[in-house]
């Protein structure tokens, strides 16, 4: 089942079908402003290629800009002159990192403004680092700006952009400002150009509505989810099974007279921390808001990485050793314990899918064996390559296992909703406010009515359904004239969290007129 940020986005894609709303976007045929259109363009598009039913279609666009981004990344390493097994280095382990993996796999938004930036990066960097085509390469820059903001507003130009400029200015530094100010000043319009005109087109088309939005939308800024200033401190834990070499690739002075390329470290290792301070002065945060700094993060790691595998059998001190031998060593136990773990997490209904469990067991445990023979062989190369593979497996492997705890698996479930509004021959409204991932699953927009009034003129009102929420006060006394009747409690928590979640449950009552 999709989670509460892609059945947002999903949503409005498949309304732009439906409904034509490739402008005006719509979330349950209710504006929906908070965000640019184009990632919902190409999501909207593939579904109406590969089957709008298919969740795959509505994943894919974002899968494909997950590669994207690994690719540009990899150029921009090799237009700063970094090495390409370095470069390679790092691409894996950006590619492996926790948000970046369930960014690409999942269909949120986020992975479309930050590779659509590190794109108009890459190009805005070659108008400096070439003398032809500058005009084309700031053309290209501009559009891939322009993708960003029309992607998810400014959140990619503070917490990606910004810091690169800041960074590069105080390590390579924009020469010959000068003599490229006509380039730089056409990517400046382009940019702007496409990335502004749809907010000002729907600004002035649906004034009232868009107001709405922005001004719900800056107080979240503000005064939504508000975290302390230190809370993305531990920002290196979010690239997951990179955590430990992460963390040491931010010693400065200890990797200073280390590195292969010291200017180059010394650029990435300040776009990150610029980027984590950015993000950071911002009341709102969230743990996903990281992904940007994850970018930069995966450079300054491949660094490290780069290090140890060069040194490991002979000139790495114990001291040096220590961060190494805990990494494999937190691996490989991981590695063991995951057979034991994953049966006692889905216990023994894991039996339904027994061949996805010993595969998943069998490969975890051999990159754990893996990682004991790299270990004891003094094998860098091989511990870092199991490393990467140990996230491939589980990804393959492991992912499918999700599906015991999938909601669908209830009593009811959302096909039981439908089968009975069929069945019966009524409509099922809502009366406590959407929940993104239900409309998704339904398959059509339900509309919201808490009171007799809010009923469709053009409907047969004698006899429909209502869900609502159970901790709703009062909303009988808003349907007087009707009799109720409590049908079942739908409850879309996975199947081991049932009932934890109060804004995935709906009482679903059936309400009909003498």
């Amino acid at each position: 089942m999709v989670n509460i940020m892609e059945a947002r986005n999903f949503i409005s894609a498949r309304e732009m079908l439906t409904h034509n709303n490739w402008i005006f976007t719509t979330m349950n045929e209710a504006a929906r402003y908070e965000k640019p259109p184009f990632p919902t363009w190409l999501t909207a598009i593939s579904a109406y290629f590969f089957g709008m039913e298919n969740l795959f279609a509505y994943r894919l666009p974002a899968a494909l800009t997950s590669i994207f981004l690994l690719i540009i990344f990899y150029k921009l390493q090799l237009l700063l002159v970094i090495k390409k097994h370095v470069a390679f280095i790092s691409s894996l382990i950006l590619m492996t990192s926790f948000y970046i993996v369930f960014s690409g796999r999942d269909g949120q938004w986020d992975i479309f403004t930050h590779a659509f930036m590190m794109g108009c990066i890459y190009f805005l960097i070659r108008i400096f680092q070439t003398l032809n085509h500058k005009y084309l390469y700031a053309v290209v820059a501009g559009l891939f700006f322009g993708a960003s903001l029309l992607s998810k507003g400014p959140v990619s130009l503070y917490a990606l952009f910004f810091p690169f400029l800041i960074s590069y200015s105080l390590t390579y530094r924009f020469e010959n400002l000068k003599e490229n100010w006509k380039p730089i000043l056409l990517f400046i319009l382009v940019g702007l150009t496409i990335g502004c005109w749809w907010l000002i087109y729907v600004h002035y088309y649906d004034a009232e509505a868009f107001a709405a939005v922005a001004e719900v939308e800056s107080g979240r800024w503000l005064y939504y989810n508000v975290r302390p200033f230190w809370y993305y401190w531990s920002f290196f834990t979010q690239s997951g099974i990179w955590t430990i070499p992460a963390f040491v690739s931010l010693s400065y002075w200890y990797l200073k007279p280390r590195v292969s390329n010291l200017k180059a470290y010394k650029f990435y290792i300040l776009w990150t921390l610029f980027s984590v301070v950015l993000l950071s002065i911002i009341p709102e945060k969230k743990s996903r808001y990281l992904l940007p700094v994850l970018i930069p993060l995966a450079m300054t790691t491949g660094f490290y990485v780069e290090y140890i595998i060069k040194n490991f059998s002979h000139r790495l001190t114990k001291i040096e050793r220590v961060p190494i031998f805990l990494n494999f060593i937190v691996l490989a136990i991981i590695a063991f314990g995951a057979p034991f773990v994953l049966y006692y997490f889905f216990g023994a209904g894991i039996l339904e899918k027994t061949f996805t469990y010993i595969l998943v067991s069998i490969a975890l445990v051999l990159i754990g064996v893996g990682f004991v023979f790299g270990l004891l062989k003094k094998k860098p190369k091989l511990l870092f390559g199991l490393q990467f593979l140990m996230i491939l497996a589980i990804l393959n492997f492991g992912f499918p296992l999700a599906e015991l705890i999938s909601p669908h698996r209830n009593d009811p479930n959302i096909e039981a909703l439908k089968a009975y509004e069929e069945d019966e021959k009524i409509r099922i409204y809502e009366a406590s406010g959407i929940i993104p991932e239900l409309v998704f699953e339904y398959g059509k927009p339900l509309p919201i009515v808490k009171s007799e009034e809010d009923l469709p003129v053009d409907a047969n009102n004698k006899k429909f359904g209502i869900l609502v929420h159970q901790e709703a006060l009062n909303w009988k006394e808003n349907f007087k004239n009707y009799n109720y009747k409590l049908i079942d409690t739908l409850d879309l928590n996975p199947t081991m969290a049932k009932g934890t979640n109060s804004r995935l449950i709906r009482e679903f009552y059936v309400l009909t007129k003498e």
